[in-house]
C-alpha cells in the first residue's frame, strides 16, 4: 500500500483525496501529538509527502509583525518547523513532495517556488494567493470566477482574530486544489 504523509496537517483536508482512494495516509500534527521537529524515518517507503508547515510567522498578511518575530525568536523557531518538513522530505525521497505555504517570505530561505495558486483557480470561489515548493506534477486548474465576499475580497480575508477556530478556517487546503493535485500526483 502506498504511505503518504501529510506533515503539519490537522484537518487532513490536502490528504483526504488520498485516504478516499485507499492510500495509507498518516497526519503529522502537535493537536495529534505529534511533533514533525522528532519524527523519525519510516522503516517503510514513503510515496508522497504533503506539508503544510504553519504561516503564522511568514505570511505577507502579517509581515508588520516581522521584526518583532525576527527579534523575540518566533520566527527561527518557525523555521525549525520547516527545516524539519525537509529534513522528514529528504530522509524518506518519496516520488512526490509538496509543500505550502500563503505568498510571503519563506523565499528567501527556500528559493522561488515551483509554482503559485489562488483556489479560484482550482473550483473555490475565492483568492488566497499560496506558493508551493517540491518535486510533484502541476494540477490541472479549473478556473471559476472568485466571490468578493467582503470590502478585503474573499471570505477567508474577513475572518481576521486569533482564535483557534479563525486559524482552522484559514489554513485548510481549498477542496478543490486538493483533489487537483490527487489527480495530478496518483
Amino acid at each position: 500500500m502506498n504511505i503518504i504523509y501529510s506533515l503539519c496537517d490537522y484537518s487532513g483536508a490536502w490528504a483526504g483525496p488520498y485516504y478516499r482512494a485507499g492510500y495509507e495516509v498518516r497526519l503529522i500534527d502537535t493537536k495529534y501529538g505529534d511533533d514533525v521537529r522528532v519524527l523519525e524515518k519510516p522503516s517503510d517507503p514513503v510515496y508522497g509527502i504533503l506539508a503544510a508547515p504553519p504561516c503564522t510567522d511568514f505570511a505577507v498578511s502579517g509581515a508588520q509583525y516581522w521584526p518583532e518575530k525576527d527579534k523575540d525568536g518566533r520566527t527561527l523557531a518557525s523555521l525549525a518547523i520547516i527545516d524539519a518538513c525537509l529534513r522528514f522530505i529528504l530522509a524518506c525521497d518519496p516520488v512526490f513532495w509538496c509543500l505550502e505555504n500563503p505568498v510571503g517570505r519563506l523565499p528567501r530561505w527556500l528559493g522561488r517556488p515551483a509554482m503559485y495558486f489562488h483556489p479560484s483557480e482550482y473550483g473555490d470561489p475565492y483568492t488566497k494567493k499560496t506558493a508551493l515548493w517540491g518535486r510533484f506534477n502541476f494540477p490541472d486548474k479549473t478556473p471559476i470566477e472568485p466571490i468578493r465576499a467582503c470590502k478585503q475580497g474573499s471570505w477567508i480575508q474577513s475572518l481576521g482574530g486569533s482564535s483557534d477556530r479563525t486559524k482552522t478556517l484559514r489554513s485548510l487546503t481549498p477542496p478543490g486544489f486538493a483533489r487537483a493535485f490527487f489527480e495530478a500526483n496518483q
